[in-house]
């Protein structure tokens, strides 16, 4: 995969990446622009600046999407720019921070990839000072972009970033595309309402460019399908759980059939018992 800005709107673009499929996003304005997500590490990070600096030479401003290593691990690449991120992006990385880089550093040992996993435990984790609770918007100069959060889905914290006048919205990992939606820390019964929350947002009225956290870029139809499985899985799962299954297995047993991957349907078991509790 080459690895090159493709402009999806004006002056808005997205750079999709070999590592994980992550996508990031750059949006330019008249006297600044606005890199979205920073990927996994300080290097990375680095790549990214340098590659927002051959579109453009204005002043950066960043927003995280959430709290997860590949999306904000490269801030320390961007410490220089404001870093928006929702509050709760800030306390998950606080919670999680060093047992997300002691768990992907073991990874990297376990698959050979020794200079990443050294890469990786010299980057410093740096945390987004600018902090969003409520819809928020960013004057990049000639050019609004908008700050929204509508519930739990992927995180507890997931921030999209709406970019009315190009019809483009960077949606994080509350939509996926090529692989299944990531269920680990996620809220299985709230992420479909939150999607539909998010498609039923003014700001967003007519948009019909999502930007996932990983995969191609896709329409809004594949978002309200995408809602549409998740609530299966969550109304299914309360089914399972209603006819008395016990444990995973038999979640994961009850919801096949759903077009999920066991894995992820063990996942999402995981957390609606550890949300029950």
């Amino acid at each position: 995969m080459e690895l090159t800005w493709q402009e999806i709107g004006p002056g808005v673009h997205v750079r999709r990446h070999e590592e994980l499929n992550l996508n990031c996003g750059l949006v330019v304005g008249e006297e600044r622009a606005l890199v979205v997500d920073t990927r996994s590490y300080h290097q990375h990070g680095m790549e990214l600046l340098a590659a927002a600096r051959e579109v453009t030479d204005r002043e950066l401003v960043v927003v995280n999407t959430h709290a997860h290593y590949d999306h904000c691990f490269g801030n320390s690449a961007f410490r220089d720019s404001q870093i928006y991120a929702h509050t709760g992006c800030v306390e998950d990385l606080m919670r999680t921070g060093e047992l997300q880089r002691e768990q992907i550093v073991a990874h990297m040992r376990r698959t050979d990839r020794e200079e990443i996993a050294r890469d990786i435990e010299a980057t410093e984790i740096v945390l987004p000072f600018y902090l969003v609770e409520e819809d928020t918007g960013i004057d990049l100069g000639g050019r609004d972009v908008q700050l929204l959060h509508r519930g739990r889905g992927h995180t507890d914290h997931d921030l999209v970033v709406g970019v009315p006048d190009a019809g483009v919205v960077f949606a994080g990992d509350l939509v996926e595309e090529g692989a299944d939606p990531h269920m680990e820390d996620a809220f299985p019964h709230e992420w479909g309402p939150t999607l539909r929350e998010l498609l039923a947002a003014d700001a967003l009225d007519g948009v019909d460019v999502w930007v996932p956290g990983h995969g191609q870029v896709v329409d809004r139809a594949f978002v309200e399908e995408q809602a549409v499985v998740i609530e299966r899985l969550a109304e299914r799962m309360g089914e399972v759980l209603d006819d008395g299954a016990l444990g995973v297995e038999g979640l994961v047993s009850g919801c096949r059939g759903l077009g999920l991957a066991d894995q992820t349907l063990r996942d999402a078991a995981v957390r609606v018992l550890e949300l029950r509790t």
